[in-house]
Protein backbone atom coordinates (compact mmCIF):
# COMPACT_ATOMS: atom_id res chain seq x y z
CA UNK A 1 0.00 0.00 0.00
CA UNK A 2 2.46 2.74 0.51
CA UNK A 3 4.84 1.50 -2.39
CA UNK A 4 1.50 2.67 -4.59
CA UNK A 5 0.37 5.21 -2.59
CA UNK A 6 3.81 6.82 -3.18
CA UNK A 7 4.07 5.67 -7.01
CA UNK A 8 0.73 7.73 -7.56
CA UNK A 9 1.97 10.60 -5.52
CA UNK A 10 5.24 10.42 -7.67
CA UNK A 11 3.57 10.05 -10.68
CA UNK A 12 1.29 12.98 -9.79
CA UNK A 13 4.61 15.37 -8.99
CA UNK A 14 6.29 14.53 -11.71
CA UNK A 15 4.14 15.39 -14.52
CA UNK A 16 3.20 18.68 -12.98
CA UNK A 17 7.00 19.00 -12.54
CA UNK A 18 6.94 18.67 -16.46
CA UNK A 19 4.43 21.01 -16.86
CA UNK A 20 5.68 24.21 -14.61
CA UNK A 21 9.44 23.31 -16.04
CA UNK A 22 8.39 23.84 -19.55
CA UNK A 23 6.28 26.72 -18.78
CA UNK A 24 9.33 28.13 -16.50
CA UNK A 25 11.65 27.52 -20.02
CA UNK A 26 9.33 28.81 -22.13
CA UNK A 27 9.05 32.02 -20.21
CA UNK A 28 12.43 32.21 -19.72
CA UNK A 29 14.09 31.91 -23.20
CA UNK A 30 11.02 34.58 -24.53
CA UNK A 31 12.66 36.80 -22.15
CA UNK A 32 16.19 36.00 -23.73
CA UNK A 33 14.86 36.59 -26.77
CA UNK A 34 13.15 39.72 -26.23
CA UNK A 35 16.46 41.25 -24.87
CA UNK A 36 18.39 39.67 -27.66
CA UNK A 37 16.05 41.15 -30.04
CA UNK A 38 15.51 44.43 -28.44
CA UNK A 39 19.08 44.92 -28.78
CA UNK A 40 19.64 44.19 -32.24
CA UNK A 41 16.89 46.05 -33.09
CA UNK A 42 18.49 49.19 -31.09
CA UNK A 43 21.73 48.43 -32.80
CA UNK A 44 20.45 48.24 -36.30
CA UNK A 45 18.87 51.77 -36.14
CA UNK A 46 21.65 53.91 -34.29
CA UNK A 47 23.58 52.27 -37.61
CA UNK A 48 20.89 53.27 -40.24
CA UNK A 49 20.98 56.78 -38.48
CA UNK A 50 24.43 56.76 -38.43
CA UNK A 51 25.04 55.66 -42.36
CA UNK A 52 22.68 58.37 -43.19
CA UNK A 53 24.16 61.28 -41.23
CA UNK A 54 27.54 60.22 -42.55
CA UNK A 55 26.09 60.40 -46.34
CA UNK A 56 24.34 63.65 -45.72
CA UNK A 57 26.69 66.07 -43.38
CA UNK A 58 30.20 64.26 -43.25
CA UNK A 59 31.84 65.77 -46.32
CA UNK A 60 34.14 62.87 -45.90
CA UNK A 61 32.15 60.97 -49.17
CA UNK A 62 32.10 64.59 -50.73
CA UNK A 63 35.61 64.79 -50.52
CA UNK A 64 36.14 61.26 -52.04
CA UNK A 65 33.55 61.58 -54.71
CA UNK A 66 34.77 65.27 -56.06
CA UNK A 67 38.59 63.65 -56.34
CA UNK A 68 40.30 61.12 -58.52
CA UNK A 69 40.78 57.80 -56.26
CA UNK A 70 44.25 58.57 -56.58
CA UNK A 71 44.93 61.38 -55.39
CA UNK A 72 45.79 62.50 -51.80
CA UNK A 73 42.40 64.09 -50.78
CA UNK A 74 41.02 61.06 -52.03
CA UNK A 75 43.19 58.49 -49.84
CA UNK A 76 43.09 61.27 -46.75
CA UNK A 77 39.55 60.88 -46.93
CA UNK A 78 39.24 57.29 -47.26
CA UNK A 79 41.39 56.79 -44.15
CA UNK A 80 38.96 59.17 -41.87
CA UNK A 81 36.08 57.32 -43.54
CA UNK A 82 37.73 54.19 -42.32
CA UNK A 83 38.80 54.96 -39.13
CA UNK A 84 34.98 56.46 -37.89
CA UNK A 85 33.50 52.60 -39.36
CA UNK A 86 36.25 51.02 -37.69
CA UNK A 87 35.38 52.62 -34.35
CA UNK A 88 32.00 51.91 -35.13
CA UNK A 89 32.12 48.46 -35.71
CA UNK A 90 34.38 47.90 -32.44
CA UNK A 91 31.22 49.54 -30.74
CA UNK A 92 28.87 47.05 -31.85
CA UNK A 93 31.23 43.77 -33.11
CA UNK A 94 33.53 42.85 -35.24
CA UNK A 95 31.20 40.44 -37.26
CA UNK A 96 29.20 43.79 -38.78
CA UNK A 97 30.59 44.79 -42.47
CA UNK A 98 30.52 48.66 -43.76
CA UNK A 99 31.26 48.86 -47.15
CA UNK A 100 30.61 52.27 -49.72
CA UNK A 101 29.80 52.69 -53.36
CA UNK A 102 31.18 55.95 -55.40
CA UNK A 103 28.63 56.09 -58.56
CA UNK A 104 30.55 58.20 -60.11
CA UNK A 105 33.49 56.28 -60.27
CA UNK A 106 31.88 52.90 -60.47
CA UNK A 107 34.00 52.65 -56.96
CA UNK A 108 33.27 49.44 -54.20
CA UNK A 109 35.55 49.23 -51.52
CA UNK A 110 35.09 48.15 -47.48
CA UNK A 111 35.36 50.80 -44.68
CA UNK A 112 36.36 48.83 -41.67
CA UNK A 113 37.55 45.48 -41.30
CA UNK A 114 36.15 42.10 -43.13
CA UNK A 115 34.98 39.10 -41.60
CA UNK A 116 34.18 37.27 -44.57
CA UNK A 117 36.26 35.06 -47.49
CA UNK A 118 37.48 37.38 -50.53
CA UNK A 119 35.24 35.14 -52.79
CA UNK A 120 31.98 35.85 -50.60
CA UNK A 121 33.13 39.62 -50.95
CA UNK A 122 33.56 39.83 -54.30
CA UNK A 123 29.87 38.21 -54.91
CA UNK A 124 28.55 40.46 -52.67
CA UNK A 125 30.28 42.95 -54.28
CA UNK A 126 28.34 42.51 -57.42
CA UNK A 127 25.11 41.69 -56.23
CA UNK A 128 25.16 45.18 -54.22
CA UNK A 129 26.23 46.80 -57.25
CA UNK A 130 22.88 44.93 -58.98
CA UNK A 131 20.92 46.06 -56.14
CA UNK A 132 22.35 49.90 -56.41
CA UNK A 133 21.13 49.59 -59.90
CA UNK A 134 17.79 48.76 -59.65
CA UNK A 135 15.46 52.22 -59.21
CA UNK A 136 13.64 50.65 -56.52
CA UNK A 137 16.65 50.20 -54.06
CA UNK A 138 15.47 53.01 -51.61
CA UNK A 139 12.24 51.05 -51.09
CA UNK A 140 13.84 47.89 -50.93
CA UNK A 141 16.76 48.75 -48.60
CA UNK A 142 16.83 51.53 -47.16
CA UNK A 143 16.46 51.52 -43.51
CA UNK A 144 15.42 47.47 -44.03
CA UNK A 145 18.03 44.72 -43.54
CA UNK A 146 17.08 42.60 -45.37
CA UNK A 147 18.59 38.76 -46.25
CA UNK A 148 20.95 38.22 -49.30
CA UNK A 149 22.07 34.68 -50.17
CA UNK A 150 25.65 34.52 -51.31
CA UNK A 151 27.22 31.41 -52.58
CA UNK A 152 24.96 29.53 -50.32
CA UNK A 153 25.55 32.04 -47.14
CA UNK A 154 22.80 34.07 -46.14
CA UNK A 155 23.68 37.71 -45.17
CA UNK A 156 21.60 40.69 -43.90
CA UNK A 157 22.60 43.63 -45.27
CA UNK A 158 21.44 47.58 -45.46
CA UNK A 159 22.06 49.99 -48.23
CA UNK A 160 21.60 53.42 -47.65
CA UNK A 161 21.56 55.76 -50.85
CA UNK A 162 22.12 59.80 -50.85
CA UNK A 163 22.53 61.01 -54.26
CA UNK A 164 25.55 59.33 -56.37
CA UNK A 165 26.79 57.67 -53.18
CA UNK A 166 26.01 54.69 -50.79
CA UNK A 167 27.13 53.18 -47.65
CA UNK A 168 26.10 49.57 -46.88
CA UNK A 169 26.01 47.61 -43.65
CA UNK A 170 26.20 43.58 -43.51
CA UNK A 171 26.43 40.66 -40.96
CA UNK A 172 26.01 37.13 -41.71
CA UNK A 173 23.00 35.06 -40.82
CA UNK A 174 24.71 33.02 -38.48
CA UNK A 175 26.83 35.54 -36.74
CA UNK A 176 23.58 37.67 -35.64
CA UNK A 177 21.68 34.36 -34.55
CA UNK A 178 24.83 33.55 -32.58
CA UNK A 179 24.03 34.91 -29.21
CA UNK A 180 20.79 32.69 -29.14
CA UNK A 181 22.47 29.65 -29.86
CA UNK A 182 24.56 29.89 -26.70
CA UNK A 183 21.06 29.38 -25.23
CA UNK A 184 20.79 26.03 -23.53
CA UNK A 185 17.51 24.49 -25.70
CA UNK A 186 18.31 20.96 -24.85
CA UNK A 187 20.06 18.30 -26.89
CA UNK A 188 18.48 18.59 -30.12
CA UNK A 189 16.87 22.57 -29.69
CA UNK A 190 18.34 24.98 -31.59
CA UNK A 191 17.64 28.83 -32.98
CA UNK A 192 17.63 30.13 -36.68
CA UNK A 193 16.40 33.22 -38.93
CA UNK A 194 13.41 32.46 -40.92
CA UNK A 195 12.00 35.21 -43.64
CA UNK A 196 8.80 36.08 -44.56
CA UNK A 197 8.21 32.73 -47.04
CA UNK A 198 9.81 30.58 -44.54
CA UNK A 199 13.00 29.86 -45.33
CA UNK A 200 15.74 29.01 -43.09
CA UNK A 201 18.41 31.63 -43.22
CA UNK A 202 20.89 30.14 -40.66
CA UNK A 203 23.03 26.90 -40.96
CA UNK A 204 20.76 23.98 -39.88
CA UNK A 205 22.56 23.05 -36.66
CA UNK A 206 20.76 21.73 -33.22
CA UNK A 207 22.38 22.95 -29.97
CA UNK A 208 24.63 20.48 -29.40
CA UNK A 209 26.21 21.21 -33.05
CA UNK A 210 24.26 18.14 -34.33
CA UNK A 211 23.03 18.62 -38.16
CA UNK A 212 19.29 19.24 -38.72
CA UNK A 213 17.92 18.72 -41.81
CA UNK A 214 15.44 21.50 -43.42
CA UNK A 215 12.61 19.23 -43.53
CA UNK A 216 13.17 18.12 -39.21
CA UNK A 217 13.46 21.77 -38.92
CA UNK A 218 10.28 22.51 -40.51
CA UNK A 219 8.30 20.16 -38.33
CA UNK A 220 9.63 21.25 -35.13
CA UNK A 221 8.74 24.67 -35.90
CA UNK A 222 5.34 23.65 -36.51
CA UNK A 223 5.00 22.60 -32.65
CA UNK A 224 3.78 25.77 -31.20
CA UNK A 225 4.18 24.56 -27.68
CA UNK A 226 8.45 24.66 -27.97
CA UNK A 227 8.34 26.93 -30.28
CA UNK A 228 9.42 30.81 -29.73
CA UNK A 229 8.90 32.94 -32.53
CA UNK A 230 10.58 37.00 -31.89
CA UNK A 231 10.49 39.50 -34.74
CA UNK A 232 13.18 42.16 -35.41
CA UNK A 233 11.43 45.58 -36.20
CA UNK A 234 12.37 46.87 -40.31
CA UNK A 235 13.04 43.54 -41.17
CA UNK A 236 11.79 41.07 -43.38
CA UNK A 237 12.88 37.97 -41.16
CA UNK A 238 12.20 36.61 -37.35
CA UNK A 239 13.98 34.42 -34.89
CA UNK A 240 12.77 31.09 -33.49
CA UNK A 241 14.12 28.41 -31.37
CA UNK A 242 13.08 25.17 -30.68
CA UNK A 243 13.11 23.74 -27.37
CA UNK A 244 13.74 19.84 -27.64
CA UNK A 245 14.43 18.84 -23.87
CA UNK A 246 14.60 15.29 -23.87
CA UNK A 247 14.68 14.75 -20.45
CA UNK A 248 10.93 15.76 -20.05
CA UNK A 249 9.90 12.54 -22.08
CA UNK A 250 12.11 10.13 -20.12
CA UNK A 251 11.29 11.73 -16.79
CA UNK A 252 8.43 9.48 -16.90
CA UNK A 253 9.93 5.95 -17.33
CA UNK A 254 12.72 7.34 -15.09
CA UNK A 255 9.59 7.68 -11.87
CA UNK A 256 8.57 4.31 -12.85
CA UNK A 257 12.02 2.60 -12.48
CA UNK A 258 12.50 4.88 -9.27
CA UNK A 259 9.65 3.11 -7.47
CA UNK A 260 10.82 -0.70 -8.71
CA UNK A 261 14.12 0.35 -7.05
CA UNK A 262 11.76 1.41 -4.36
CA UNK A 263 10.77 -2.20 -4.04
CA UNK A 264 13.72 -3.92 -4.21
CA UNK A 265 15.49 -1.80 -1.82
CA UNK A 266 13.08 -2.28 0.74
CA UNK A 267 12.98 -6.13 0.44
CA UNK A 268 16.55 -6.27 0.40
CA UNK A 269 16.43 -3.75 3.58
CA UNK A 270 14.30 -5.89 5.46
CA UNK A 271 16.40 -8.77 4.84
CA UNK A 272 19.48 -7.31 6.14
CA UNK A 273 17.72 -5.66 8.75
CA UNK A 274 16.83 -9.43 10.34
CA UNK A 275 20.17 -10.64 9.53
CA UNK A 276 21.72 -8.05 11.26
CA UNK A 277 19.65 -7.67 14.48
CA UNK A 278 20.23 -11.67 14.90
CA UNK A 279 24.10 -11.83 14.25
CA UNK A 280 25.27 -8.10 14.96
CA UNK A 281 23.06 -6.48 17.11
CA UNK A 282 22.12 -9.21 19.56
CA UNK A 283 25.89 -9.97 20.33
CA UNK A 284 26.72 -5.87 20.72
CA UNK A 285 24.60 -5.84 23.29
CA UNK A 286 25.85 -8.98 24.92
CA UNK A 287 29.30 -7.33 25.19
CA UNK A 288 27.96 -3.83 26.46
CA UNK A 289 26.06 -5.44 29.18
CA UNK A 290 29.51 -7.04 30.06
CA UNK A 291 31.22 -3.45 29.88
CA UNK A 292 28.48 -2.13 32.20
CA UNK A 293 29.44 -4.53 34.72
CA UNK A 294 32.78 -3.44 35.25
CA UNK A 295 33.72 -1.33 37.98
CA UNK A 296 37.20 0.60 39.26
CA UNK A 297 37.68 -2.62 41.61
CA UNK A 298 37.01 -5.57 39.04
CA UNK A 299 38.35 -6.73 35.83
CA UNK A 300 36.14 -7.21 32.69
CA UNK A 301 34.77 -10.46 32.09
CA UNK A 302 36.10 -12.46 29.07
CA UNK A 303 33.92 -12.18 26.67
CA UNK A 304 34.21 -14.65 23.84
CA UNK A 305 32.75 -14.89 20.20
CA UNK A 306 32.89 -17.42 17.43
CA UNK A 307 31.02 -14.76 15.10
CA UNK A 308 31.82 -11.07 15.83
CA UNK A 309 35.84 -11.58 15.85
CA UNK A 310 36.18 -7.92 16.48
CA UNK A 311 34.23 -7.85 19.65
CA UNK A 312 36.84 -10.35 21.27
CA UNK A 313 39.38 -7.89 20.10
CA UNK A 314 37.89 -4.80 21.60
CA UNK A 315 37.12 -7.01 24.45
CA UNK A 316 40.46 -7.35 24.83
CA UNK A 317 41.88 -4.05 24.18
CA UNK A 318 39.65 -2.51 27.39
CA UNK A 319 41.60 -5.14 29.60
CA UNK A 320 44.85 -3.50 28.60
CA UNK A 321 43.08 -0.29 28.60
CA UNK A 322 41.68 -1.30 32.29
CA UNK A 323 45.35 -2.40 33.51
CA UNK A 324 46.74 1.21 32.28
CA UNK A 325 44.31 3.09 33.86
CA UNK A 326 45.44 1.24 37.10
CA UNK A 327 48.84 1.59 36.39
CA UNK A 328 48.49 5.33 35.74
CA UNK A 329 47.21 6.08 38.99
CA UNK A 330 49.51 4.80 41.17
CA UNK A 331 52.01 6.65 39.11
CA UNK A 332 49.82 9.60 39.58
CA UNK A 333 50.16 8.92 43.38
CA UNK A 334 53.64 8.28 43.48
CA UNK A 335 53.86 11.71 41.98
CA UNK A 336 51.79 13.00 44.39
CA UNK A 337 54.23 11.87 47.09
CA UNK A 338 56.91 12.99 45.02
CA UNK A 339 55.88 16.43 45.04
CA UNK A 340 55.36 16.50 48.58
CA UNK A 341 58.21 15.26 49.88
CA UNK A 342 60.00 18.00 47.65
CA UNK A 343 57.93 20.67 48.83
CA UNK A 344 58.94 19.77 52.84
CA UNK A 345 62.79 19.53 51.55
CA UNK A 346 62.14 22.87 49.67
CA UNK A 347 60.74 24.30 53.53
CA UNK A 348 63.58 22.62 54.84
CA UNK A 349 66.10 24.17 53.17
CA UNK A 350 64.60 27.28 53.78
CA UNK A 351 64.86 27.61 57.43
CA UNK A 352 68.51 27.40 57.67
CA UNK A 353 70.28 27.99 61.11
CA UNK A 354 72.94 29.51 61.04
CA UNK A 355 71.16 32.34 58.97
CA UNK A 356 69.01 32.97 62.06
CA UNK A 357 71.92 32.82 64.50
CA UNK A 358 74.21 35.34 61.82
CA UNK A 359 71.31 37.73 62.39
CA UNK A 360 71.17 37.42 66.40
CA UNK A 361 74.81 37.73 66.24
CA UNK A 362 74.57 40.93 63.67
CA UNK A 363 71.86 42.58 66.97
CA UNK A 364 74.62 41.61 69.88
CA UNK A 365 77.18 43.64 67.84
CA UNK A 366 75.67 46.18 67.50
CA UNK A 367 73.94 46.53 71.32
CA UNK A 368 77.51 46.18 72.29
CA UNK A 369 78.71 49.57 70.35
CA UNK A 370 74.59 50.74 71.06
CA UNK A 371 73.80 51.23 67.93
CA UNK A 372 69.77 51.32 69.46
CA UNK A 373 67.86 52.32 65.94
CA UNK A 374 69.93 50.11 63.92
CA UNK A 375 68.78 46.87 66.54
CA UNK A 376 65.53 48.27 65.57
CA UNK A 377 65.65 48.51 62.49
CA UNK A 378 67.25 44.57 62.17
CA UNK A 379 64.89 43.28 64.58
CA UNK A 380 62.07 44.57 62.56
CA UNK A 381 63.25 43.55 59.45
CA UNK A 382 64.77 40.00 60.60
CA UNK A 383 60.80 39.56 62.60
CA UNK A 384 59.69 40.33 59.32
CA UNK A 385 61.51 38.10 57.21
CA UNK A 386 60.78 34.82 59.22
CA UNK A 387 56.84 35.63 59.95
CA UNK A 388 56.89 35.88 56.10
CA UNK A 389 58.72 32.70 55.89
CA UNK A 390 57.12 30.58 58.48
CA UNK A 391 53.58 31.85 57.80
CA UNK A 392 52.84 32.02 54.19
CA UNK A 393 51.36 28.28 53.21
CA UNK A 394 50.08 28.88 50.05
CA UNK A 395 51.66 28.12 46.29
CA UNK A 396 51.08 31.56 45.00
CA UNK A 397 51.39 34.79 46.18
CA UNK A 398 51.42 38.36 44.60
CA UNK A 399 54.72 39.03 43.00
CA UNK A 400 54.68 42.61 45.17
CA UNK A 401 54.87 40.60 48.39
CA UNK A 402 57.94 38.22 46.85
CA UNK A 403 60.13 41.51 46.23
CA UNK A 404 58.87 42.83 49.18
CA UNK A 405 60.84 39.46 50.78
CA UNK A 406 63.14 39.92 48.88
CA UNK A 407 64.13 43.15 49.70
CA UNK A 408 63.95 42.40 53.71
CA UNK A 409 66.70 39.42 52.90
CA UNK A 410 69.22 42.07 51.24
CA UNK A 411 68.52 44.47 54.42
CA UNK A 412 69.56 41.94 56.69
CA UNK A 413 72.21 41.24 54.81
CA UNK A 414 73.44 44.94 53.81
CA UNK A 415 73.62 45.04 57.84
CA UNK A 416 76.15 42.28 57.99
CA UNK A 417 78.23 43.27 54.87
CA UNK A 418 77.67 46.92 54.78
CA UNK A 419 78.84 48.54 51.32
CA UNK A 420 80.11 45.11 49.77
CA UNK A 421 76.88 45.03 47.46
CA UNK A 422 74.23 47.32 46.57
CA UNK A 423 70.70 46.10 44.97
CA UNK A 424 67.96 47.55 42.47
CA UNK A 425 64.25 46.60 41.85
CA UNK A 426 62.28 47.54 38.68
CA UNK A 427 58.74 46.44 39.21
CA UNK A 428 56.36 47.83 36.92
CA UNK A 429 52.55 48.24 38.16
CA UNK A 430 50.64 46.44 36.38
CA UNK A 431 52.94 43.42 37.66
CA UNK A 432 52.73 43.95 41.17
CA UNK A 433 49.67 41.25 42.00
CA UNK A 434 50.90 38.83 39.06
CA UNK A 435 50.85 35.15 41.14
CA UNK A 436 54.10 33.42 41.44
CA UNK A 437 54.90 30.51 43.96
CA UNK A 438 56.63 31.94 47.12
CA UNK A 439 60.25 32.21 47.86
CA UNK A 440 61.13 31.71 44.60
CA UNK A 441 63.22 34.38 44.34
CA UNK A 442 64.88 33.96 47.61
CA UNK A 443 67.03 30.73 46.01
CA UNK A 444 68.96 32.65 43.27
CA UNK A 445 69.39 35.50 45.24
CA UNK A 446 70.95 33.76 47.95
CA UNK A 447 73.47 32.14 45.56
CA UNK A 448 74.40 35.88 44.76
CA UNK A 449 75.15 36.43 47.99
CA UNK A 450 76.65 33.59 49.07
CA UNK A 451 79.38 33.26 45.50
CA UNK A 452 79.27 36.87 44.23
CA UNK A 453 79.80 39.09 47.11
CA UNK A 454 83.61 39.69 47.90
CA UNK A 455 85.41 42.93 49.80
CA UNK A 456 86.97 43.61 47.05
CA UNK A 457 84.47 45.12 44.82
CA UNK A 458 81.39 46.22 45.01
CA UNK A 459 78.81 44.07 43.78
CA UNK A 460 75.42 45.02 42.22
CA UNK A 461 72.44 43.06 42.60
CA UNK A 462 69.26 43.81 39.79
CA UNK A 463 66.01 42.37 39.78
CA UNK A 464 63.86 43.81 37.14
CA UNK A 465 60.52 42.41 36.28
CA UNK A 466 58.65 42.64 32.53
CA UNK A 467 55.39 41.51 30.98
CA UNK A 468 55.16 40.19 27.81
CA UNK A 469 53.28 38.02 25.29
CA UNK A 470 54.14 34.33 24.58
CA UNK A 471 52.84 32.17 21.34
CA UNK A 472 49.04 32.22 21.10
CA UNK A 473 48.71 35.37 22.66
CA UNK A 474 49.41 33.72 26.40
CA UNK A 475 50.40 36.52 28.63
CA UNK A 476 53.64 35.74 31.11
CA UNK A 477 55.91 37.82 33.39
CA UNK A 478 59.85 37.71 32.93
CA UNK A 479 61.76 38.10 35.92
CA UNK A 480 65.57 38.79 35.10
CA UNK A 481 67.95 38.41 38.50
CA UNK A 482 71.84 39.30 37.50
CA UNK A 483 74.80 40.36 39.78
CA UNK A 484 78.23 41.54 39.05
CA UNK A 485 80.06 39.39 40.40
CA UNK A 486 82.09 35.85 38.93
CA UNK A 487 79.38 33.94 37.40
CA UNK A 488 78.20 30.11 37.02
CA UNK A 489 80.96 27.80 37.49
CA UNK A 490 81.62 26.44 33.26
CA UNK A 491 80.57 23.03 34.51
CA UNK A 492 77.70 24.14 36.09
CA UNK A 493 76.40 26.36 33.74
CA UNK A 494 76.54 23.57 31.19
CA UNK A 495 74.65 21.06 33.28
CA UNK A 496 72.05 23.86 33.85
CA UNK A 497 71.55 24.86 30.20
CA UNK A 498 71.45 20.53 29.13
CA UNK A 499 68.90 20.57 31.90
CA UNK A 500 70.82 17.78 33.90
CA UNK A 501 70.66 17.65 37.35
CA UNK A 502 73.33 19.31 39.76
CA UNK A 503 75.48 18.00 42.21
CA UNK A 504 73.70 17.52 45.71
CA UNK A 505 75.63 14.88 47.62
CA UNK A 506 77.78 17.55 49.56
CA UNK A 507 74.43 19.47 50.63
CA UNK A 508 75.00 22.46 48.24
CA UNK A 509 72.73 23.58 44.45
CA UNK A 510 69.79 21.44 47.03
CA UNK A 511 67.42 25.26 46.40
CA UNK A 512 67.88 25.46 42.70
CA UNK A 513 66.84 21.99 42.00
CA UNK A 514 64.53 21.86 44.24
CA UNK A 515 63.12 25.66 42.81
CA UNK A 516 63.07 24.14 39.18
CA UNK A 517 61.45 21.11 40.15
CA UNK A 518 58.75 22.92 42.22
CA UNK A 519 58.32 25.43 38.64
CA UNK A 520 58.10 22.18 36.48
CA UNK A 521 54.90 20.66 39.07
CA UNK A 522 53.08 24.14 39.34
CA UNK A 523 53.25 25.19 36.03
CA UNK A 524 52.78 22.09 34.30
CA UNK A 525 56.12 22.45 32.20
CA UNK A 526 54.99 25.55 30.47
CA UNK A 527 57.60 27.66 32.97
CA UNK A 528 61.26 28.24 31.82
CA UNK A 529 64.45 29.22 33.16
CA UNK A 530 67.69 30.87 31.57
CA UNK A 531 70.74 30.63 33.17
CA UNK A 532 73.57 32.73 31.95
CA UNK A 533 77.08 34.27 32.20
CA UNK A 534 76.95 37.99 31.28
CA UNK A 535 79.89 39.05 28.66
CA UNK A 536 81.12 41.90 30.92
CA UNK A 537 81.49 39.05 34.25
CA UNK A 538 78.57 38.09 36.38
CA UNK A 539 75.21 35.65 36.41
CA UNK A 540 71.74 36.48 35.14
CA UNK A 541 68.75 33.95 35.76
CA UNK A 542 65.81 34.57 33.74
CA UNK A 543 62.83 33.19 34.96
CA UNK A 544 59.72 32.95 31.78
CA UNK A 545 56.30 32.67 34.09
CA UNK A 546 52.84 32.20 31.90
CA UNK A 547 50.02 33.30 33.69
CA UNK A 548 47.66 30.78 34.83
CA UNK A 549 43.90 30.40 34.41
CA UNK A 550 42.31 31.71 37.98
CA UNK A 551 41.19 28.23 38.98
CA UNK A 552 44.15 26.93 38.43
CA UNK A 553 45.82 29.23 41.07
CA UNK A 554 42.66 28.98 43.62
CA UNK A 555 42.88 25.30 43.10
CA UNK A 556 46.60 25.61 43.94
CA UNK A 557 46.19 27.61 46.55
CA UNK A 558 43.76 25.46 48.75
CA UNK A 559 46.09 22.79 48.20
Amino acid sequence: MIAVTVLIVDLVISITSIIIVKQQSTRYLKDTAALYINRINHDFDYMNHYMGWTLANDETLNMMNAYNFNSIEFLESNESLRSKFTELQKNYGQEFNFFYYLKNHSYFLNCAPLSVTYTDYMELKKKIMSFIDDTEVYEKFYSKWTPVLVNGKYYVINIVPYYNRYLIGMISADNLIRPLREINLGANGYASLVNDQGTVLTSPVSNNGRPVSRDEGSSLLMQQRTTISSEFLGTTFSARMVIQFGAFEKIMIAQLLIVLLFFIVTSSLFVIMVFFNKRVLGQIQSFAENLARINEESQPADYKSSKIIELEQANSQFKELVEQVKIFKIAMYEQELEKQRIQLDYMKQQIKPHFFLNCLTSIYSMAQIQSYQEIEDMAMTTSKYFRYLFQNGENFVPLEHEIEHVQMYLEIQKQRYQDAFSYYVELPEKAKNVKIPPLVLQTFIENSIKYAISRENEVQIRITVKRCLLADDIKATQIQLSDTGPGFPPEVLEKLEAGLPLDQTKGTQIGIMNTLKRLEYLYYNLASINFANLPGGGASVTLLLPDLPEQTLEGESGQ
